[in-house]
C-alpha cells in the first residue's frame, strides 16, 4: 500500500510538537486556573532579587496537597464530598478479536456500578478527540469483534461509587488474562506508517555564500510508504522536492566515489524504549453537573487549554450537553508525557458516566507502565564523509526510523526533529537526513525530554570520537575544527539565534583535569584495581528548545495601593516554570507580586480568534487571515519543549517592559516634578534609560527613590496603564505589531496582541473603552508574522551542553560505574541559578539510565502485557549517578541583556556518548547499541 500525504496533512502530523485545535470551541464560560498552595511567599521572598525557596516548596515539604494525584472530591470547593473510582481493563493481544470482559470472578458483590464499552461511546455520540485525524487513534476502547490496535489498548471502564469495593475488585481482576476475552485470529487494525520527511542541504562552496539546496531556502522533502519503505519523489530539475532529491543523489555519488584522500565512516545504531518513570502517575478527577452540564475536572497535564479543547470537542455531537468546562490544574511532571496525552480524556469518559459523582481514575503503577507514553525506540544508519587532511567533514548522511507504536501522537514531529538535530554542533557542507515514522502494535510513544535528539546526537557524538579516532586525532581538536560557529547555517539552512559559544565550551572541557590527565590516570588506576579498566569520554551536543509555534499569554496589573497581580499560561510542571515567571516579573518592575494566577485557560481581554493552524497555514492564506486584528496563528502553548523560561518568559517581559515604559517611568517623571520649578527633576537631564527599579525603590539619575506603592497611586490619580496583557507568538523568530495607544500615539512591541487597563483617575471616554472583561483590547494597527516558509527552518533556538564523564568498566560483572562527571552548560542569563542547578543534576540522571539502565521490550514481552513495574524496570539510583562527585559550571552571559535559554532537555543528552565514549577508552571496544548492559560488555570482552 501507497500512503500518499499531502503538505497540509503532512505538516498536520510533523509541525514541531504542533497541534492544531480550535479556540471557538470553548464554551464562553471555561476556565482553568492552577490550584493555589498556600502559604503565599513573604514580603522579603525576594529579597536582594533572589528567591527564597519555590513558590510551591513549602507546601511539597511539609506534605500540602500540591499535586493533582493527591486531591479528592472533598478538598475541591464545590464538589460532593462523595468520591467515586475507576479503573480500566486492557487489551494484551493483538492477534485475536476482543469478545467482551467476563466480570463472573467479582461475583455480585463486586460487580462495578457501571461498565463502559466503546459500543456505549458509540451510542451515546462522543467522539474520539481530534486534534487532527489519527493523532489519538480511532477508538478510546477496542470495539467487540475487533483486534486492539496497540498492545495494553483499554477495552472496558468499570466505575464504582465506593473506594472498598473498587479496591477489591481491581485487586482480584489484575493480572487474570482470563477476564478479557478473545475470540479467532483477527486482522491488524494497528494504522499504517505515520509519515516521512527528508532534509537536504548543499552549500554554496563556504558558510557565508547562500545555499544551493536546504530545506529553508527550497523544502522540506516529504514521502508517501510502499509498506514500510518511504516512496521519495524522483530526481530532478522540476519542482522543489525534485531538485532537493537530485541534490540527495549528488551527496550519495560522492560518498560511493569517495578516494583515499577522504574517511568514509558507516555505523549502524539503536536505542531503546523507555519509560518517563515520572513519580506522579497519570490521574484526573471529574464531575459531570448533569443538571447544568458543567464539566468539573482537575487533572494532571502539561497541556491544559488542549484538554478543554477537546473535552468540549469529544461533547459536541453526544447526548451530553455542555453547559461549560471548570478545569483546575494541580501542580505536575511529565517529562513532556503529560502533554497531549490521551489518559485525561479517558477521565472525561469516567466523569460522563458516574451519574452525576465525582470520580477519579488514577493508573497505579503497573497501569502506567502498560499506557504510558514512551520514548521512542530508534534505528539509525549513519554515514560520515571528512577530509583526511584538514580533518573537516565533506557530508554526513542519516536515515532515521522510529517506532510509535500503535497511536501516532507526536511521533512524526520526535522523527523529524530527530533528523534535524542529527548535525549535532556541527557544521556539514553536505547533508541528507530522513526520517521514517513507522506504527507498530507496541505502547504509544510520544513527547519525552529528549524529543529525539537524545537519540540522533548521541549517536553521532559516538561516531565523532570513533571518526577521530580513525583520523588520528584527538577528539577536541577534531570537534574544534568543524564545530558550528556564529552565523554559520544548521542542516536546515537556517542561521542559529546569537552567538555559538561551542569553542569556548570545547576550551574550557580540554583543560579540565579530567581530560587532561585521562591517560596517566587510566595507567595508575588499572595498576591498582586488577580486574578494572578506566576511561573518559566526552560528549557535546546543543538542544533546540521550543516548537516552532510558541504562543503566551501574561497579565500583569496593580491597584492604587501598589497590589500587583501576575497572571499566566504556564503552570508547574516540576521545572519551576511558577517561581521564575514571578522571579522575571519583579526583576523589571522591582516588585514581586502579591498575588499569581497560573495555568489560566480564559482570557476575556484577549477575544482573539484563531484556526490554530500555525504549521500548516500557506503564506497566501496567513496574508489573508493577518489583516484581521483579532486572528493570531495560535493561542497558547503547552508546557513542553523547555518553552518556558524563554518563550512564556518572552510573554512575561514584554508585559513588565511595556508597564515600565506606559506607566512607571511617567508616573515617576511625574511625581519627581511636583513643586517649584519643575521639582527636583528640573535641574537634571532624566531619560528614560536612565530609569533603574529595585526592590529598594524605583530611581533615574540621582532622583529620590520612589516605592512601588507611591508610583502605583500616582498611576491611578493620572489614570495611566494600570493593567497590561500580552499575547505573544513566534515562529523561530517574534511577531511584532504595532498599536495605536490612547493618549501615547503608535508603539511597536515583540508582541501580536495587547489589552489594558487604565487607572481611576483616567477621564471617562478611556474607561469606556475598557469593554472587554473590563480591559481594553487595542486592536492593532499593523502585524508582522514571521514567514510561513520559517517553518522549514526546523529550530534556530539552542542550548549548549558538554559532559565530560569518568567511568570504571569491572572486567568480570561488566558493570560499568561512574566515578564522577563534570558538565559545562551555556544558558544566557540564568533567572534562578538554583532551579537552573536542579535540571542539570536531575537531567544527568536521567541520561545516566538511558547508557546504562533503562530499557523495555517493545511487544509482547514489554510493558504492555501488564506485568512491567519498577521491580523490572532499572532506573539509577544515587549509587549510580556518582552524587557526590558530580559537578557543573554554567558559562557566564555575553551581557547582563541575554535572554534564558531553554535547557530542561539538553542537560540530560551529553551524559549518555559520554559514557559510551568511556566505556570504548576503557577497554577498547566501541558499542552501538543502548543501554550498555553488563550482558553486552561481558560478550565485547569474550
Amino acid at each position: 500500500m501507497k500512503t500518499q500525504l499531502s503538505r497540509r496533512n503532512f505538516l498536520k502530523a510533523g509541525g514541531i510538537a504542533g497541534i492544531a485545535i480550535k479556540v471557538s470551541l470553548l464554551p464562553a464560560v471555561t476556565q482553568a486556573e492552577l490550584i493555589e498552595t498556600p502559604p503565599r511567599p513573604g514580603a522579603d521572598w525576594l529579597a536582594g532579587g533572589k528567591p527564597k525557596y519555590r513558590l510551591d516548596a513549602i507546601a511539597k515539604v511539609t506534605g500540602g496537597k500540591t499535586f493533582t494525584r493527591d486531591y479528592r472530591a472533598r478538598d475541591l470547593e464545590g464538589w460532593p464530598k462523595e468520591q467515586a473510582h475507576a479503573f480500566m481493563l486492557h487489551a494484551t493481544r493483538v492477534d485475536r478479536v476482543f469478545d467482551g470482559v467476563d466480570l463472573s470472578l467479582l461475583g455480585d458483590e463486586l460487580k462495578p456500578d457501571r461498565l463502559v464499552l466503546q459500543e456505549d461511546l458509540i451510542a451515546d455520540g462522543v467522539a474520539m478527540p481530534a486534534p487532527w485525524p489519527g493523532f489519538y487513534g480511532d477508538v478510546f476502547f477496542v470495539p467487540k469483534g475487533q483486534t486492539a490496535r496497540l498492545l495494553g489498548q483499554p477495552v472496558a471502564m468499570l466505575i464504582y461509587h465506593d473506594f472498598a469495593r473498587y479496591d477489591a475488585a481491581k485487586r482480584k481482576l489484575r493480572f487474570n488474562n482470563k477476564v478479557v476475552r478473545y475470540g479467532v485470529e483477527g486482522p491488524s487494525t494497528t494504522p499504517g506508517p505515520y509519515g516521512a520527511a527528508r532534509y537536504v542541504r548543499i552549500d554554496g562552496g563556504n558558510p557565508d555564500a547562500e545555499d544551493r539546496y536546504s530545506a529553508l531556502k527550497d523544502t522540506t522533502i516529504r514521502a508517501g510508504f510502499k509498506g514500510t519503505e518511504p516512496q521519495w519523489p524522483a530526481a530532478g530539475d522540476g519542482d522543489a522536492m525534485a531538485r532537493g532529491m537530485a541534490a540527495a543523489a549528488e551527496i550519495e555519488r560522492e560518498i560511493a566515489n569517495a578516494g583515499d584522500d577522504v574517511l568514509v565512516l558507516r555505523r549502524s545504531y539503536s536505542t531503546q524504549s523507555a519509560d518517563a518513570s515520572a513519580m506522579e502517575a497519570d490521574n484526573g478527577n471529574v464531575w459531570y453537573e448533569r443538571g447544568t452540564g458543567v464539566l468539573h475536572a482537575l487533572i494532571a497535564t502539561q497541556s491544559p487549554h488542549e484538554v478543554a479543547e477537546m473535552a468540549a470537542q469529544m461533547l459536541a455531537k453526544s447526548k451530553f450537553p455542555l453547559g461549560s468546562i471548570d478545569l483546575r490544574i494541580g501542580y505536575t511532571v511529565g517529562y513532556g508525557t503529560k502533554d497531549h496525552a490521551l489518559f485525561p480524556f479517558f477521565c472525561v469518559l469516567a466523569g460522563l458516566y458516574c451519574e452525576g459523582r465525582p470520580v477519579r481514575l488514577a493508573n497505579d503503577r503497573y497501569e502506567q507502565f502498560q499506557t504510558a507514553l514512551k520514548r521512542h525506540a530508534f534505528q539509525m544508519e549513519k554515514v560520515m564523509v571528512i577530509d583526511r587532511k584538514t580533518g573537516k567533514f565533506r557530508a554526513m548522511t542519516g536515515r532515521y526510523q522510529n517506532d510509535g507504536g500503535g497511536r501516532e501522537n507526536f511521533s512524526v514531529s520526535v522523527g523529524t526533529v530527530g533528523a534535524t538535530a542529527a548535525q549535532s554542533i556541527y557544521y556539514l557542507p553536505k547533508s541528507d537526513f530522513s526520517a521514517a515514522i513507522l506504527s507498530s502494535r507496541a505502547v504509544d510513544a510520544g513527547s519525552m525530554r529528549g524529543y529525539g535528539t537524545l537519540q540522533t546526537m548521541a549517536a553521532t557524538e559516538m561516531m565523532v570520537d570513533e571518526a577521530a579516532e580513525a583520523l588520528g586525532l584527538d577528539p577536541m581538536e577534531f570537534r574544534k575544527r568543524n564545530a558550528l560557529k556564529s552565523g554559520m547555517k544548521n542542516s536546515q539552512g537556517a542561521i542559529p539565534s546569537g552567538a555559538l559559544r561551542h569553542d569556548e565550551i570545547l576550551a574550557k572541557a580540554e583543560k579540565h583535569p579530567l581530560w587532561v590527565n585521562r591517560q596517566r590516570r587510566k595507567a595508575e588506576f588499572e595498576t591498582a584495581n586488577p580486574g578494572k579498566k578506566y576511561g573518559v569520554g566526552y560528549g557535546h551536543v546543543h538542544k533546540d528548545y521550543g516548537t516552532g509555534a510558541e504562543a503566551a499569554l501574561c497579565a500583569l496589573e496593580f491597584d492604587a495601593s501598589g497590589r500587583l497581580k501576575l497572571s499566566h499560561v504556564a503552570h508547574e510542571i516540576g521545572t519551576g516554570a511558577t517561581t521564575s515567571q514571578a522571579v522575571m516579573a519583579a526583576a523589571i518592575l522591582g516588585k514581586q507580586p502579591d498575588e499569581t494566577v497560573f495555568g489560566k485557560v480564559r482570557w476575556p481581554q484577549m477575544p482573539l480568534e484563531t484556526t490554530d493552524e500555525p504549521y500548516t497555514l500557506s503564506q497566501e492564506e496567513e496574508d489573508k487571515r493577518m489583516a484581521n486584528p483579532r486572528w493570531t496563528p495560535s493561542f497558547t502553548s503547552p508546557m513542553s519543549a523547555s518553552n518556558s523560561v524563554y518563550y512564556l518568559g518572552h510573554a512575561t517581559r514584554e508585559a513588565a517592559r511595556i508597564l515600565v515604559d506606559l506607566t512607571i517611568w511617567p508616573a515617576a517623571r511625574s511625581l519627581w516634578s511636583r513643586g517649584i520649578g519643575g521639582g527636583q527633576i528640573a535641574p537634571e537631564a532624566v531619560r528614560r534609560e536612565d530609569l533603574r527599579v529595585s526592590n529598594g525603590g524605583i530611581t533615574a539619575a540621582a532622583m529620590q527613590p520612589l516605592p512601588f506603592a507611591e508610583v502605583a497611586a500616582e498611576a491611578h490619580r493620572l489614570g495611566l496603564v494600570t493593567g497590561i496583557t500580552v499575547h505573544s507568538f513566534n515562529r523561530w523568530q517574534w511577531a511584532e505589531a504595532e498599536f495605536e495607544l490612547p493618549g501615547t500615539g503608535r508603539r511597536r512591541f515583540p508582541i501580536d496582541a495587547l489589552a489594558l487597563k487604565y487607572g481611576d483617575g483616567a477621564p471617562a471616554e478611556r474607561k469606556a473603552l475598557m469593554t472587554e472583561g473590563g480591559w481594553h483590547f487595542v486592536e492593532r494597527a499593523a502585524v508582522s508574522y514571521p514567514p510561513a516558509q520559517r517553518n522549514n527552518a526546523g529550530v534556530t533556538y539552542y542550548a549548549p551542553m558538554a559532559t565530560l564523564a569518568e567511568i570504571v568498566v569491572d572486567t568480570g560483572s561488566g558493570e560499568v560505574s561512574l566515578l564522577s562527571h563534570h558538565s559545562i552548560l551555556e544558558c544566557g542569563n540564568q533567572i534562578v541559578p538554583d532551579l537552573v542547578s536542579g535540571q542539570i543534576q536531575g537531567g544527568l540522571a536521567m541520561g545516566i539510565g538511558h547508557a546504562l539502565k533503562e530499557y523495555l521490550p517493545l511487544y509482547e514481552d514489554g510493558p504492555g502485557d501488564g506485568t512491567w513495574n519498577w521491580n523490572r524496570y532499572e532506573l539509577p539510583t544515587s549509587g549510580d549517578v556518582a552524587v557526590w562527585k558530580q559537578t557543573a559550571e554554567v558559562l557566564p552571559p555575553l551581557s547582563d541583556t541575554d535572554p534564558p535559554k531553554g535547557m530542561a532537555e539538553v542537560v540530560m543528552i551529553a551524559v549518555v556518548p559520554a559514557i559510551v565514549n568511556g566505556v570504548a577508552h576503557a577497554i577498547g571496544k566501541r558499542f552501538y547499541t543502548l543501554p550498555l548492559t553488563p550482558e553486552r560488555i561481558r560478550e565485547a570482552l569474550a
